[in-house]
């Protein structure tokens, strides 16, 4: 079995998110409660003895960049036009990065979009280096709607997410695979046929907190502390070290 690599041993202090619609939330939704971003901070906040700092920088019907062919179309500025004030200015140690979605419902070859999404990648690295964590394009079921973000489709979602994928491997990033978590699954997206409803919120804050925990053992300092001084353990790992089998850190 492969062992997952460990990219942060302390607890995170702030993150940052920055993305579309669905990271911004909207009247899809009940509450901004019900935000994927804000179901995974309460997540992470579970678990770590002290809350992170936690700033949403998600703008509805935004682009990767100018050249995007949805930019005139997009509230502004893109990603590739605010990173540096919304995302480097602010330090985190745990950036997520989401985008696609309107970038392929408009159409933009897949090439250009992957050279924007490394150049955000690469210098947010360099500035502060964070746990960085990219997300695929989720599903979506209203592909003829809304012109110009109507030339899209599930080919070209395949190949946004495959170059997501290589993205995240070849910059040394975490990849939560948000489209495989919603498995196809019309139901969890709303009637506007483009967002997820509160329990695709579910789903998708579920799966990046699944990839950030098998990656980031500083989400378990606080457990692990607590686990040590309880008689349970107390008395498991002294059975364990009378058979040869002690408990050890392996990470």
């Amino acid at each position: 079995m492969h062992k997952a690599r460990d990219f942060s041993r302390d607890p995170f202090k702030r993150m940052v998110i920055l993305g579309e619609s669905t990271v911004e939330g909207g009247p899809w939704l009940r509450s901004e409660s019900e935000r994927y971003a804000d179901v995974l901070v309460s997540l992470i906040d579970d678990c770590q003895a002290v809350p992170m700092e936690y700033f949403n920088k998600g703008i509805g019907a935004n682009a990767i960049s100018p050249r995007s062919p949805g930019y005139a179309n997009s509230r502004k500025p893109s990603a590739l036009e605010r990173y540096r004030q919304d995302v480097i200015a602010l330090n985190p140690d745990l950036f997520i990065l989401c985008y696609g979605l309107n970038d392929m419902r408009a159409g933009m070859p897949v090439d250009e979009f992957a050279d924007d999404m490394a150049t955000i990648i690469r210098e947010v690295k360099a500035a502060c280096s964070p746990m960085t964590v990219l997300t695929t394009v989720y599903h979506m079921t209203g592909w003829k709607s809304y012109p110009p973000y109507d030339k899209g489709g599930i080919e070209l979602t395949i190949a946004y997410n495959a170059s997501i994928r290589d993205l995240a491997a070849e910059y040394d990033c975490v990849l939560a695979d948000v489209w495989a978590a919603e498995g196809g699954a019309d139901w969890l997206i709303s009637p506007d046929g483009v967002h997820a409803n509160r329990v695709g919120n579910l789903v998708i804050a579920h799966r990046i907190f699944e990839a950030i925990a098998q990656h980031a053992s500083g989400l378990t300092v606080d457990t692990l502390e607590y686990d040590l001084g309880t008689e349970w353990v107390r008395d498991t790992t002294r059975q364990r070290a009378d058979v040869g089998d002690p408990y050890r850190e392996t990470w």
